[in-house]
């Protein structure tokens, strides 16, 4: 009796570590998830007489990844949060509330680093069969090979995830790059004997929905302009380049502002089906005559700082955001003429709705106190851009995209 007891032991470490090793090996070779599943309904019906096996994981929730010998309604009546969570052991079923639960015989909770991360629950188990019967012997051994298996997965899983990641990096690398050349950078801006133009710009994110432009018309003609997409991240980026190649073919075609802002209308409804919109402000100054007219729809009013008077006013006339309705219902086209080294700066809404650490947004009397000074638009950006990193404090970050636009009229 004591050799065939030997015998059995050795045939079933044998039988152990066989499976140890077919398993381990098949996650190895990267064996898809639905082979290795197998492999397991294989070891606990073939080898170990198991009729009907559950098998739950959790991947961001939990799913059922296993079911063998049970009927779908029997499998779809257990819910991991209302039945399994509160077992942290091994379990025999003698009694439970639910009757779909009192078809099985044991529960076997997988647990790693004090995290549940499987149940498997058995059933119609074969203690007659000649074999690797009782199985009751196995248990500890199922849920080794239930964590090894959900461990590799999981594993495998996070793997993916992080190659999908690195990839989206890339792309949003890509991406933020891509906007960067669109958006003209310092050497792009005139400082000549008629204009000095600077600007700042920030995205929230790698890429943002904030824009800013300056278009050549002709010798004496100008178009600048600044905008922002609602919302974040790459469909609003996606549209501000959308937007930017408009407004450059648009500006290139010698219309009056007021229609060049109407088109602009028609063309974001025509990528967003009005899921989206744009504000911005548009102005055409002519150098010669130093005539500024103007169009803001719906944007934050750029503050004009007047030389001659020492005063500051907000550029107000315009119309809605593009984008809001099939047609804009009343626009107003500001016009002004504008005295030596005055300024104008324009903002996005990150710049002036930042909060310090009381909750108090940055607002718009700094910008007009730090533009009315006799420093050039160049150093009131920094300025200002200084007193927005005071503002919001070393603890906390910008919720938006900021971007600032300067133009000093000499």
């Amino acid at each position: 009796m004591q050799g065939k007891a030997s015998v059995n032991r050795l045939q079933l470490s044998n039988f152990k570590l066989d499976a140890l090793l077919r398993i381990t090996l098949a996650i190895n070779e990267n064996t898809p998830v639905d082979q290795l599943l197998e492999q397991f309904r294989s070891i606990l019906c073939d080898d170990l007489n198991i009729g009907k096996i559950l098998m739950f994981s959790y991947n961001q929730k939990w799913e059922r990844i296993l079911m063998s010998g049970v009927e779908r309604r029997v499998a779809d009546g257990i819910r991991v949060e209302n039945d399994l969570q509160y077992y942290r052991q091994i379990t025999n079923l003698t009694a439970t509330l639910n009757p779909n639960l009192a078809l099985f015989d044991t529960i076997i909770p997988v647990y790693h680093h004090d995290r549940p991360i499987a149940y498997v629950i058995i059933g119609d188990i074969d203690e007659e069969c000649a074999g690797m019967s009782p199985t009751i012997k196995h248990l500890s051994f199922i849920q080794t090979l239930a964590n090894i298996i959900v461990v590799a997965i999981e594993n495998r899983n996070l793997f993916n995830e992080n190659v999908r990641q690195e990839a989206m990096k890339k792309e949003l690398e890509l991406a933020s790059r891509m906007q960067t050349m669109l958006i003209p950078n310092a050497s792009m801006l005139p400082n000549n004997n008629d204009l000095h133009v600077s600007a700042y710009y920030l995205p929230h994110f790698d890429v943002g929905g904030d824009y800013y432009d300056w278009i050549k018309l002709s010798d004496n003609q100008y178009c600048f302009c600044i905008a922002d997409v609602s919302g974040k991240g790459i469909s609003a980026a996606l549209l501000m380049s959308n937007f930017q190649a408009n407004l450059r073919a648009l500006s290139g075609a010698n219309l009056p502002i007021s229609d060049v802002v109407n088109k602009l209308n028609d063309k974001v409804l025509e990528n967003v089906n009005g899921e989206k919109f744009i504000t911005l402000f548009i102005a055409y100054y002519n150098t010669k005559t130093r005539k500024l007219t103007y169009v803001n729809a719906g944007h934050n009013p750029p503050i004009l700082f007047d030389a001659e008077t020492g005063e500051t006013q907000q550029l107000t006339l315009g119309c809605m955001g593009v984008g809001m309705l099939d047609t804009i219902p009343k626009m107003n086209v500001g016009e002004l003429v504008l005295p030596h080294n005055s300024k104008i700066l324009c903002f996005t809404d990150g710049a002036v709705e930042i909060e310090n650490p009381d909750r108090q947004a940055f607002g718009t009397e700094p910008i007009e106190r730090i533009i009315s000074t006799g420093n050039s638009i160049s150093t009131d950006i920094d300025r200002i851009v200084d007193a927005l990193y005071e503002h919001k404090g070393p603890e906390s970050d910008f919720f938006d995209d900021i971007t600032i636009l300067g133009v000093e009229f000499k």
